[in-house]
């Protein structure tokens, strides 16, 4: 392809890619070596798209696929010819080129001489950024001769829940978006006519912005920003002043920042990262550890979560817990003894998982978790789906102690936890040694990731790999809570000394 065909050619993602950013599209034209590795949330959310997809077919069955896999372009635009002239009622992944632009629409419709336009979408609302996406097609199927009745923004029903088969019509939203897409017309021609001039020129100079995460994180991302160190404008946590603001005028690293200019908390953060300092405040210590009795119990719970819904009494994204790890301290001066539960993947785990954990925490415990919004969600949860358990479940989070209190509250502060409050960056800091890095698992949408691929491994090794993995993990939360505990207990008596 010479590069006047490759500035030309472009494609429903390319023209939201450039929609969002110039430069992120030259980049993936011209420079795909510079593009960063996929999260495990964006394969995750690749996956549950391919899935969500293929469903949607589901509201109009009986229709024919045009594969994407097997088949080059000319034959999957032949092959979409071929079953609108054969008179095929609905077709799914339908492929059509106009003005050099390739789509392949989700699902199209004959519907009395005419034929409306679905797009699917895992998102359980529709956004702003999915009237263009629909734009493009309409503009592309128009161009093809083809005459578009509705155009439909099909979206998950956060609402549904499972009970047995999974009823698509109850699954999925259909949203008439054909009004908004019309008006978007005009300036589809005018769009592509752009981002091909750029294309045919040098790499843009487009500085970062907001628009580098909205209404994606670009995957240029690394490139483009390695002018920003870590402790930059863009550390600065809490809702203080504008980061965008100060770069707009030139200020980027941290130590450059005018201290006039931030609020009570961005300025002790900028502070204490001036002077290299830290503090913990013996009082405000003593009195969150006065809430601590025995017997302690530490918990973390790992979740993961699917557009569809995979058992019965669960709703779209529900966080449901695969695995936990507990330690628990029956009496002051005794050790943690450490207890841990990873389900088989492919069953319904809530079950065995309450009763397992209630079997664990002694009636009347303490509790204390990192961020407990989440544990007393997932306890919550679970009591829904077990109702001879929930009174028990309940009784867990009464007088749960939240661990991240005291860190976001700042009563202890480290400059090199940059602002942040999360685990991932105060226990590293706190308790030397006790960091994530080089754990082959080292946060929770790996573990779920690790956790939905091991119901595809043959191999028992393998498996037995990634398993002693994802128990490591989740046993380092809790065993980081335990640890940060003892260091405060030190901190407190550190003080009453002085």
């Amino acid at each position: 392809m010479s590069p006047s065909d490759k500035a030309a050619y472009l494609s429903k993602s390319l023209y939201a890619r450039g929609l969002q950013c110039h430069k992120s599209l030259y980049l993936h034209k011209y420079r795909p070596d510079l593009r960063g590795e996929p999260t495990p949330e964006l394969e995750a959310l690749w996956k549950s798209g391919h899935e969500v997809g293929d469903l949607a077919h589901m509201l109009f069955p009986g229709g024919v696929i045009v594969p994407f896999d097997g088949l080059t372009k000319d034959e999957q635009l032949a092959k979409t010819r071929e079953e609108i002239d054969r008179g095929t009622k609905a077709i799914y992944e339908a492929t059509f080129s106009f003005d050099d632009v390739f789509v392949k629409a989700d699902i199209i419709v004959r519907n009395r001489g005419c034929w409306d336009l679905y797009e699917v979408k895992s998102s359980t609302s529709v956004k702003e950024h999915h009237w263009d996406d629909v734009a493009v097609q309409y503009y592309v199927l128009s161009g093809c001769g083809l005459p578009i009745n509705k155009a439909y923004l099909v979206h998950i029903n956060n609402g549904y829940v499972r009970d047995g088969d999974i009823v698509p019509e109850e699954l999925f939203v259909l949203q008439d978006i054909t009004g908004i897409v019309k008006e978007k017309q005009a300036s589809v021609p005018d769009e592509l006519a752009g981002m091909r001039a750029m294309l045919r020129g040098e790499m843009p100079e487009i500085d970062i912005g907001p628009h580098c995460s909205d209404p994606y994180d670009c995957d240029f991302m690394d490139f483009c920003w390695q002018h920003v160190p870590e402790y930059s404008v863009f550390s600065l946590r809490g809702r203080g002043i504008d980061p965008w603001e100060l770069y707009r005028q030139g200020v980027v690293k941290l130590q450059d920042v005018p201290l006039d200019s931030l609020n009570l908390m961005q300025r002790m953060q900028a502070e204490y990262y001036l002077d290299k300092k830290s503090h913990a405040d013996p009082a405000k210590i003593r009195e969150f550890l006065k809430k601590v009795r025995y017997p302690v119990c530490f918990l973390d719970f790992e979740t993961f979560s699917a557009a569809i819904p995979l058992f019965d009494g669960t709703r779209p994204y529900q966080q449901v817990p695969f695995q936990y790890s507990l330690h628990r301290i029956d009496a002051e001066g005794e050790e943690a003894r450490h207890f841990e539960y990873l389900a088989q993947p492919g069953a319904d785990p809530r079950k065995e998982i309450a009763e397992k954990l209630l079997g664990e925490i002694p009636e009347g415990a303490c509790v204390i978790a990192y961020s407990m919004a989440f544990e007393k969600r997932v306890l919550r949860e679970l009591g829904e789906s077990g109702p001879m358990l929930r009174k028990r479940l309940n009784a867990v989070t009464t007088g749960m102690i939240d661990l991240m209190e005291p860190f976001k509250r700042r009563d202890i502060y480290h400059w090199r936890m940059n602002g942040s409050y999360s685990l991932k960056s105060v226990l590293p800091v706190l308790v030397p040694g006790m960091t994530y890095e080089g754990m082959e698992i080292s946060d929770g949408e790996m573990a779920s990731a690790a956790y939905f691929s091991m119901e595809t491994i043959a191999a028992p090794a393998e498996l037995s790999r990634l398993r002693k993995a994802l128990l490591e993990y989740c046993r380092q939360d809790t065993l980081g809570l335990v640890r940060l505990l003892e260091m405060m207990r030190a901190m407190e008596a550190e003080g009453a000394k002085g």
